[in-house]
Formats: C-alpha cells, sequence, structure tokens
C-alpha cells in the first residue's frame, strides 16, 4: 500500500470520525477516551467544546488534559497550639500530604487550589487536645466560613469534630482550615484535609 493511499484512507476516516461527533452519532463521544486510528491518538470529542482544562480548535473539538484529575489529603503530625506570635491567622497548617494528584494543594500555605470550575467534595477531622475545652474549626474559602465543625464535651479530653462539604468552585478558589477556638492534637495524626474534584462544569 502506497503512503500517498494510506494518507488519504486516514484522512477520509479522520473526517467521519469528526463528522460523527458533530452530528451526534456515538462515535468518539466520550469525554475521557481518545479516538485510535492505527496506534495514532487523533482527537478527543467532547459534547462541552468550551470547558476549562483542554485545548479547543476552530471545529469545536477538545483534547482533554489531565487536570481533570485532582485529589489531595494532608494530614498533622503535632499538636496545634496557635498564639498571636506563631499564628495571627489561625490556619491550621499540615506537615505531611498523603495524596496530590494535579499538586494543586500546597503544603506551606496548607491552602488548596482550585485548578478548574467544577464540583468538589472536602471533609476534615479534628480532634481537641484538653478536657474543659472547646474547639471550632472552619473550612475557609477565599477568606469566609463555608462549613464548620465542633466539639465542647466538658468531661471528655480527646474528642472530635468532623464535617464534610460539595462545593461549586470557580478556577482559583483557594479553600483551607481555621481554627476559631482551642487547640488541635495532632502526634498520631488525628486532624486531617482531603478533597477531590467530583466532576468538571
Amino acid at each position: 500500500m502506497s503512503s500517498v493511499f494510506r494518507i488519504r484512507t486516514l484522512i477520509r476516516l479522520a473526517l467521519i470520525i469528526l463528522l460523527g461527533c458533530g452530528s451526534g452519532l456515538s462515535i468518539g463521544q466520550n469525554d475521557t477516551e481518545p479516538v485510535v486510528l492505527e496506534g495514532k491518538c487523533l482527537v478527543v470529542c467532547d459534547s462541552n467544546p468550551s470547558a476549562e482544562g483542554g485545548v479547543t480548535d476552530s471545529l469545536g473539538i477538545t483534547v482533554r488534559s489531565g487536570s481533570a484529575k485532582v485529589a489531595f489529603s494532608a494530614v498533622r503530625g503535632t499538636n496545634h497550639e496557635p498564639s498571636e506570635m506563631s499564628n495571627k491567622s489561625m490556619t491550621i497548617y499540615f506537615d505531611q500530604i498523603l495524596v496530590n494528584v494535579g499538586n494543586h494543594f500546597d503544603l506551606k500555605s496548607s491552602v488548596f487550589q482550585a485548578p478548574r470550575r467544577g464540583i468538589y467534595s472536602f471533609n476534615f477531622h479534628v480532634v481537641k487536645v484538653y478536657n474543659r475545652q472547646t474547639i471550632q474549626v472552619n473550612l475557609m474559602q477565599n477568606e469566609y466560613p463555608v462549613i464548620s465543625a465542633f466539639a465542647g464535651d466538658q468531661d471528655v479530653t480527646r474528642e472530635a469534630a468532623s464535617n464534610g462539604v460539595l462545593l461549586h468552585l470557580e478556577r482559583d478558589d483557594r479553600l483551607y482550615l481555621k481554627l476559631e477556638r482551642g487547640n488541635l492534637m495532632g502526634g498520631w495524626k488525628y486532624s486531617t484535609f482531603s478533597g477531590f474534584l467530583v466532576f468538571p462544569l
């Protein structure tokens, strides 16, 4: 088979696939599965060409990037007993990352920054250090509290506070935990903060 004939055949097949995507046929319309011809990845057809995280050409075909995969999980290995001098913002800092797919959680600032618009899931779990104490932790989104967790049993020393939420985030939204009152126990990594992208919008 001549190279000219092979090129013409590939072009015809590519046009059939492109027309199929545009006309609503099921060929190659899965957002994550590439169209493959003779081992070559050509295009990924997208029913929402304007979605972030992909490169869109003049035909409305989006090639997906790896930013669709986002997940993180961080733990704190030491107690958190902030003072006005050590932590004026009362941000809860983490010292170990267990998962950081996409590298969108910054360990130094302990802030997650959304890489794209979408629905995200977050959860956190903290344990207070002392009895006769109340702790309150807020999940902050761009400096505003979204949800809180509270533990205030005066007779329990190691009381836990947890919460979780689904959020509609825009690109570059910032999420972190803030200790409103009390002291958190670290030690055996009792304090955790996790999140992931459920689906992009």
